[in-house]
């Protein structure tokens, strides 16, 4: 994909098939330009889009639930050598991965249905919450719950997504397709009394 992406304009790629699982994911859709470091640590579910020039890097492992949005430019990192290339010095490349001092690795979880925004950053250990929506140029470093909107350097929680989403629970499209019906269904209730 990404020697065709340099031959011409990015182009996304329908269906997936995912190292991990063995599955074919049907109705995910890839950009040309998304990039992947040891794409066999990275889990992708279905229904899931990786927009253009995403980087995602698997060396600690990371999992992509069901119906998530990656946004173009967005990145999310398992490993960082921040610390590690001043402390390792010439020898860096010389030291196995997991024994560099300094160096950090861990798994990143996204949540079904989460969305992360243009030019979003996830940094290694981070999960991020079903439903949950980071904004365009946040750098989350640290977990984000359910539901919670993020935004900002370093992310910070400004909201719940379903305050927003309420608005449309009335539609009918909605109330047949929102990811989680038992947020629809206990808003209508509260409607109620």
């Amino acid at each position: 994909m990404n020697l065709l992406a340099g031959l011409q304009r990015p182009f996304v790629v329908y269906g997936y098939r995912d190292r991990v699982s063995g599955r074919f994911r049907q109705r995910t859709r890839i950009s040309s330009s998304a990039t992947f470091i040891d794409r066999g640590s990275i889990e992708i579910a279905d229904n899931v889009w990786i927009g253009h020039y995403c980087h995602i890097d698997g060396s600690a492992g990371v999992t992509i639930g069901e119906g998530v949005q990656m946004a173009t430019w967005s990145g999310v990192f398992s490993h960082g050598s921040q610390d590690a290339i001043r402390l390792c010095g010439r020898r860096y490349i010389e030291i196995e991965a997991a024994k560099r001092p300094g160096y950090t690795l861990g798994r990143v979880e996204i949540g079904a249905f989460a969305f992360i925004g243009a030019g979003a950053i996830v940094l290694p250990g981070v999960k991020i919450g079903c439903g949950s929506r980071i904004d365009a140029g946040a750098i989350v470093t640290r977990d984000i719950p359910d539901f919670a909107i993020a935004r900002g350097v370093p992310a910070r929680i400004v909201g719940d997504v379903r305050d927003s989403d309420a608005a449309h629970f009335n539609n009918p499209y909605v109330r047949e397709s929102y990811f989680d019906p038992q947020i629809v269904e206990n808003w209508s209730i509260r409607r109620r009394d």
